[in-house]
């Protein structure tokens, strides 16, 4: 389990953003605050509140300078009709193996993963972990803009 203060796993996963698929690697975005949002999956009714609040709250969180990453274990073709279908304008990417579930240690029984937030700073590190254990409450764009906020670079 990723705890905070730890550097964050580093990882390669496929992704979809905008139609264009490709391979989305954390140490990418070093130097950028970035937030990852676990979630169990594409179209279900509290993926979709939590994703969709993300993306009608999103220039709350642009002012950030801050990177949304989805990550979920469905398949790429899973997050495309979803991001289409819901209009999702950041990252999607698919866990599919589950190996960056385990790295940051959320994986869960039967669903596979648990609603988590981790925010991690330029260099790496975690600064922030909000890991659920049941139901469909996430950690909304208020909560986390004071957090990015509080984070240099």
């Amino acid at each position: 389990m990723i705890n905070v203060g730890e550097n964050a796993p580093d990882f390669t996963l496929p992704g979809i953003q905008d139609g264009e698929k490709r391979d989305y690697s954390l140490s990418d975005y070093r130097g950028r605050k970035v937030v990852l949002a676990f979630y169990p999956g594409d179209f279900t009714p509290g993926c979709t509140r939590q994703m969709c609040s993300y993306r009608d709250n999103f220039e709350d969180f642009a002012t950030t300078g801050a990177v949304l990453l989805g990550i979920s274990p469905q398949d790429v073709d899973s997050h495309a009709k979803w991001a289409e279908a819901k209009q999702f304008h950041f990252p999607l990417l698919a866990d599919v193996d589950k190996k960056v579930i385990e790295a940051y240690g959320v994986g869960a029984p039967v669903i596979g993963v648990r609603r988590s937030v981790f925010v991690i700073d330029g260099e790496g590190i975690v600064r922030f972990a909000d890991r659920k254990l049941i139901g469909a409450t996430f950690v909304p764009i208020d909560k986390l803009v004071p957090v990015l906020d509080a984070i240099r670079g």
